[in-house]
């Protein structure tokens, strides 16, 4: 069977075409929201990984002034804001006077907090893919109720109740439920699949600022580290590479 989109549209009724005009609204705004949260796990990810392979001998030689000035230069990137907050948080208390052990763990609740930033960053937008996914099937579901209505309202102008009056009229209600299926099916899958990449992602992070922890905890720190100035941007961590989901 052969749908004229248009003719359906031509024939659809003012509050009928208001229903798929949002659903309209939301598929793009799901659209627009998947390639923003993809390209930002990739570019983050390939700069993370880069960073990583280039801070490594400074890391290993725990060389932290150096690490940090690496990461000023580095492209943005989630991994090397959260580590360098924590591992600036660390030098500030050491240069405070803090014991190593409490520099450490002032430290780490300070990776905390800038974890806590990051996910809701990572996390921006989801929730229009989640709130689609839920409702265009029932957003279609009420133009479809519409859509009825106006063919009753078509029964009692002509006073005759045959499928050659309503039947156009309810194919075309049909048609929205149909819409919002479309929409939120994909949405559903592609919130799913991106929520798995975002969740790998944020625990390549929480790894990397779990061993530079271990390093500042239990390794030494020298001159370097401690004539670092404590101004500038977030903590990058160890060097190993962070994967972008």
């Amino acid at each position: 069977m052969e749908i004229n989109l248009m003719e359906l549209w031509g024939h659809m009724g003012l509050p009928v075409r208001c229903v798929v005009f949002l659903l309209t609204l939301q598929a793009i705004g799901c659209v627009a929201v998947v390639f923003d949260r993809f390209y930002l796990l990739i570019t983050s990810g390939q700069r993370a990984r880069t960073f990583a392979a280039e801070v490594q001998p400074a890391m290993e030689a725990a060389d932290y002034g150096k690490v940090l000035m690496s990461m000023q230069d580095a492209r943005t990137n989630h991994l090397t804001g959260y580590l360098e907050f924590g591992l600036r948080t660390f030098l500030q208390r050491i240069n405070a006077g803090d014991s190593q052990q409490r520099a450490a763990e002032l430290a780490r609740r300070a990776l905390d907090r800038k974890g806590d930033a990051i996910s809701r960053d990572l996390n921006r937008g989801m929730n229009v893919l989640a709130s689609t996914g839920s409702t265009a099937p029932f957003v279609g579901l009420l133009g479809t109720v519409l859509g009825i209505i106006n063919a009753f309202k078509l029964i009692a102008a002509t006073g005759s109740g045959g499928i050659g009056t309503i039947g156009a009229a309810i194919g075309e209600a049909l048609v929205v439920t149909g819409y919002g299926l479309m929409v939120a099916i994909p949405a559903v899958l592609v919130f799913n699949w991106l929520a798995g990449r975002i969740a790998n992602y944020e625990a390549g992070l929480i790894n990397a600022g779990s061993e530079l922890m271990d390093r500042l905890e239990t390794g030494s720190f020298g001159a370097p580290a401690r004539q670092e100035p404590v101004s500038g941007r977030p903590v990058p961590r160890t060097a190993s590479p962070v994967r972008a989901g």
